[in-house]
């Protein structure tokens, strides 16, 4: 018996609702004729690959600021160097023996973090921090490759 792993659940409903929402914004006539991705940036909407990275950035927040009750010390181990380049909060990235870890939510989030900006990332509040993120994001659109 083979098993057909080519699209996992997330990537099947992921193309449902990309489907949805490309129908959803061809319905405004004047942007009928635009691309998908021109639609979105035309509506100051974000990608649905985006608004996910954007949930698990807010959480990772969560964990490192004490809001979720999670022992941080179990998903993230932050890099106490003085010298940090970037945020002055970078994660270190764990060395692991098997390929099915680099899909924990952990390893998987922290290179995405440790290219955030010092202001982003010392957000003192869940709202600060997704305002910040958005405003880095609009003025760093190379951060999550994006093309209009």
């Amino acid at each position: 018996m083979q098993c057909n792993t080519s699209l996992l659940p997330y990537e099947k409903i992921l193309i449902k609702w990309k489907k949805t929402q490309g129908k959803a914004t061809k319905m405004i006539p004047e942007l009928r004729n635009f691309s998908y991705e021109r639609r979105l940036h035309q509506l100051e909407l974000i990608f649905l690959e985006q608004r996910r990275l954007r949930g698990q950035l807010v959480e990772t927040c969560k964990y490192l600021n004490g809001l979720n009750d999670v022992a941080l010390k179990e998903l993230f181990e932050r890099d106490g160097s003085v010298r940090t380049i970037n945020n002055g909060q970078k994660l270190i990235l764990r060395n692991f023996k098997t390929s099915q870890a680099m899909n924990f939510f952990s390893v998987k989030i922290a290179p995405t973090w440790n290219k955030l900006s010092e202001n982003v990332v010392s957000a003192g509040t869940v709202n600060t921090f997704q305002n910040r993120l958005d405003k880095f994001w609009i003025t760093s659109p190379h951060y999550y490759n994006v093309s209009y």
